[in-house]
């Protein structure tokens, strides 16, 4: 039993070894340039700006560990509606307000976006990338006819996981990516994004078993959705949208390959907490928003580079 804990470890001092160490790196900086800020009474504050983009995160990483180039862009839109489905449609137009409601009908939302992807990009076969693409396109415009312009509020219960309470939410996509390493799935998941062919001569149902990576992606966009919401607190049909390469950059930080099977979600969680110290810092001295794109395009290259470089090596090692 140690010896298996001590090789997950391992595995995750290999993949997200350098997001790690970023994060250490950021966060004493954000504690030199804005120690009020990160002082312990605002860590709910904190979390609860994080949390949509750590959700996002969490909801990119499955399809991705899934191989095949299974990168969906559709999670930043499948947020937006969401947050336009539970704010408008339901709360303002039914007067629905309850939780019990809205909360399930949040992730079956998700749930039915990622049916969708998942039998576009497994069942028929079309490119993953441009399967999402086009379910990114269909929602985005889907969410401007339902919410031309931003609208609200948000039920109270809502508002209130904006702060510390959105742990919550974080804490249930956490315990479910728990149970789910727990089943023979998991390792399904993983041999299927190391190798589809090997899996495939083993008896393993690819189709199956990518169809369902993208079900747990578009549940957990779902749960990020109500994240989003909470935080702006109101039903905005633009902000989605402009989580979807963030979320990509912060899973490939994490030591996530984007070739599949390696990595997982605490790595992907580590890497949107990165982004997001990088954001406060780059805030911190005024910057435009053009340099934070600028940052988030070199993250993401830097990442993909390193980890080829460490997949490189650990072939090298093997032989």
């Amino acid at each position: 039993m140690k010896n298996v804990h001590f090789s997950g470890l391992t595995r995750f001092a290999q993949n997200a070894g350098f997001a790690v160490v970023l994060f250490a790196v950021l966060l004493v900086v954000n504690l030199f340039l804005n120690p009020a800020r990160f002082s312990p009474g605002n860590w709910g504050t904190l979390i609860g700006l994080a949390a949509p983009l750590i959700g996002a995160s969490l909801a990119s990483a499955p399809v991705i560990l899934a191989g095949r180039g299974g990168i969906d862009i559709s999670v930043g839109p499948t947020m937006g509606f969401v947050n336009a489905i539970v704010i408008q449609v339901l709360f303002l137009s039914v007067g629905i307000s309850s939780p019990f409601v809205l909360v399930p009908a949040a992730l079956l939302t998700g749930l039915a976006v990622g049916a969708i992807n998942g039998f576009l990009a497994t069942v028929v076969r079309i490119q993953p990338i441009v399967a999402t693409l086009g379910t990114y396109l269909v929602l985005g415009g889907i969410t401007l006819t339902i919410v031309p312009a931003p609208i609200g509020p948000a039920p109270g219960w809502l508002k209130a996981m904006a702060g510390s309470w959105s742990i919550l939410p974080l804490a249930a996509i956490v315990v479910a990516w728990m149970l789910i390493r727990r089943l023979p799935y998991y390792d399904l998941l993983m041999a299927v994004g190391s190798d589809d062919r090997a899996a495939y001569t083993a008896g393993v149902s690819v189709t199956k078993v990518r169809f369902i990576a993208y079900l747990v992606t578009g549940l957990f966009a779902g749960g990020a959705g109500l994240m989003l919401t909470a935080l702006i607190g109101s039903a905005d049909p633009n902000i989605g949208q402009s989580y979807t390469l963030i979320a990509i950059a912060s899973v490939a930080l994490g030591g996530v390959s984007l070739a599949g099977g390696r990595g997982g979600l605490a790595g992907a969680a580590i890497g949107a907490i990165d982004i997001f110290l990088l954001q406060s810092v780059l805030t911190s001295f005024n910057v435009s928003t053009y340099v934070l794109q600028i940052a988030y395009g070199a993250i993401l290259v830097s990442a993909v580079v390193l980890t080829a470089l460490q997949e490189r090596a650990l072939k090298e090692t093997h032989r």
